[in-house]
């Protein structure tokens, strides 16, 4: 981050905009028109010609005629449209504003590769204290948007919001790139148990980092303290307090590289033992928490690394040592 380098100031700008995409996507997740939702059967009724998932773009034509064809339906539409316009212009914006986010880093580490950035290489920033530190924030924090897009605004919602934006704004720019990136996933909020196939790698797979990136990524995460924090917390029992923002980039970038979820289980058990040795029910985000027994069940790998854990014995030794130290405040 010094004064002359183009690299790290452009990599920090990328990060701090990812921030500010978070943030409004919380903003606006808590604004969602309720009608986008169907979950009533008056809306359902109502609305069935107005508001369409994806398959609107199967046979749009037939779609508008119908609409075109009743002057009730015309009617709707338009008091529909001039109701929820503009916060359907938001919420695309904050679509593409993801899709775009990902191009960039995309784009920054092709530009990192080809020595755009006279003497910087992918390897002297993962080396450097701030650029381990952004590097690993910027792959972070657009696994980030895409868990926090599908348990904010999930997926059936989404899909109604950008054919309504099409509809009535017409093709524009990038909209089949940011259709096919937040199409419905089948995971529903409302029912986190029912859990798809291959769910949530297939849908971090869909627009991806550059896989080069994302396992020297998690290599430093792995091998490193990126924060700093163990010199803060120096007791052996505090370890995966003092890792604990450390651990939350841990569990979404591994997402990106689901090979090591399943299958490298010398990698699995380092980094649980490291970050999870005695907490296997962690935040990855402010008011997100996740409970890894459940969250890495389908990974071989993972939930083998975790089985030392969740061992009961272990489980009751925590129990008593923990509850020992309470008893001792009083």
């Amino acid at each position: 981050l010094s004064e002359g380098n183009v690299a790290g100031k452009n990599l920090l700008s990328l990060v701090s905009r990812g921030s500010a995409i978070v943030a409004e996507l919380l903003r606006l997740s808590e604004h969602i028109p309720p009608v986008f939702y169907m979950s009533n059967r008056d809306d359902q009724a109502r609305y069935v010609h107005i508001l369409h998932d994806f398959t609107y773009l199967k046979n749009p034509e037939m779609h508008e005629s119908v609409i075109g064809s009743s002057g009730d339906l015309v009617d709707l539409d338009d008091h529909f449209r001039a109701s929820n316009m503009e916060i359907l212009e938001r919420f695309y914006l904050m679509f593409e504003s993801i899709y775009k986010y990902v191009k960039d880093i995309n784009r920054f580490i092709e530009d990192v590769e080809e020595g755009v950035y006279i003497q910087t290489r992918l390897e002297d920033l993962l080396v450097d204290e701030d650029g381990k530190q952004l590097l690993a924030e910027a792959v972070y924090l657009y696994g980030l948007m895409l868990l926090l897009m599908d348990n904010r605004v999930e997926g059936p919602v989404r899909e109604r919001m950008l054919i309504s934006y099409y509809r009535y704004k017409g093709s524009v720019t990038n909209h089949s790139e940011v259709c096919n990136l937040f199409r419905a996933t089948g995971y529903l909020p409302s029912n986190p148990s029912k859990r798809p196939p291959r769910y949530p790698e297939d849908y971090f797979a869909r627009l991806p980092p550059p896989v080069s990136l994302v396992r020297m990524v998690v290599n430093r995460l792995r091998s490193d303290d990126i924060y700093n924090q163990m010199r803060e917390w120096p007791d052996p029992d505090h370890r995966c307090t003092a890792l604990a923002s450390q651990a939350a980039l841990v569990y979404v970038v591994l997402f990106f590289v689901p090979d090591t979820l399943h299958r490298e289980a010398a990698t699995m058990r380092e980094i649980v033992d490291k970050h999870f040795s005695d907490n296997w029910v962690t935040s990855y985000h402010m008011g997100a928490t996740v409970d890894l027994s459940v969250a890495w069940a389908p990974y071989k790998a993972a939930a083998a690394a975790l089985a030392n854990t969740l061992d009961p014995r272990l489980v009751r030794e925590l129990q008593e040592r923990h509850g020992g130290g309470v008893a001792g405040l009083t």
